[in-house]
């Protein structure tokens, strides 16, 4: 009797450790150094949304160390141990989900990259799944990689104004020729005279729209904008976010990104 209440319980434990370990893709948001060869990852995974990620060891010489794969933007293929009651989770196995060409190594995708995992950090506080948005990141960090000169420089403005539609804001495209001022708190275009805060110059609303025309970053190689106007739009959406989102403060990637584009 003593014997099969062990076998059972040893059975149940086993399935219980079995059924913790998942398979997910994730997208790197943030690494810090934890202890002297460790790190603790901040992922945006495809299974649990936002998670934190206590990865031992990785910070070493040789075959052993991974943490190249930690790098902010890193598309991976996880094995993870995931507990709903925890904060801090744990890693089983990790490779490339997909090896960029460029975003690593090109200095102007790599600084849209950062600023891309950068706006998802400020918007995804709580570890709530939503795998259309992760699909939608895990597409856009592909299409950047593969972009020309001419989609990456407007690409940054693209994804800002498509993550809002997936966050619950979707900006409304109702521009014309009476409603051509952007309203940054209700996020569509009003006659002049109607406008009273959030206040956005005709030019700069024009652009707007254009934007949100764009049904594929494909789409952006046709939109000629300057480095002011690009900027400007940037510093909008900033402003955008962060009447939208509680505590969503500035972003630092914001000023480098202006320089780069």
């Amino acid at each position: 009797m003593i014997i099969c209440l062990f076998t059972v319980i040893f059975t149940l434990t086993n399935f219980q450790i079995f059924k913790l370990i998942y398979s997910t893709k994730g997208i790197v948001l943030r690494t810090v150094k934890y202890g002297e060869t460790s790190v603790i990852a901040l992922v945006f995974t495809e299974l649990f949304g936002v998670q934190s990620y206590l990865v031992s060891g990785v910070r070493t010489s040789g075959k052993s160390g991974k943490a190249h794969l930690f790098q902010p933007s890193s598309l991976l293929e996880m094995e993870v141990y995931h507990n709903d009651l925890k904060n801090l989770q744990r890693i089983k196995d990790i490779k490339w989900s997909v090896v960029y060409k460029n975003i690593l190594s090109d200095v102007i995708k790599n600084g849209v990259a950062l600023f891309m995992v950068e706006l998802l950090q400020k918007n995804l506080k709580q570890p709530e799944t939503n795998e259309y948005l992760f699909h939608f990141c895990e597409d856009a960090l592909l299409e950047l990689d593969a972009a020309d000169d001419g989609i990456t420089a407007n690409f940054p403005l693209y994804f800002s104004l498509q993550l809002a539609a997936f966050l619950g804001f979707r900006l409304q495209n109702n521009y014309s020729e009476k409603k051509n001022i952007f309203n940054l708190q209700e996020g569509n275009f009003f006659e002049e005279n109607l406008v009273s805060l959030g206040y956005i110059s005709p030019e700069i609303s024009y652009y707007i729209s254009e934007l949100l025309k764009a049904i594929h970053p494909n789409d952006l190689r046709e939109i000629k904008m300057n480095h002011k106007t690009r900027s400007s739009i940037l510093k909008i959406m900033e402003s955008f976010y962060a009447w939208h989102v509680p505590d969503f403060g500035s972003m630092k990637t914001l000023n480098v990104l202006s320089e780069i584009l």
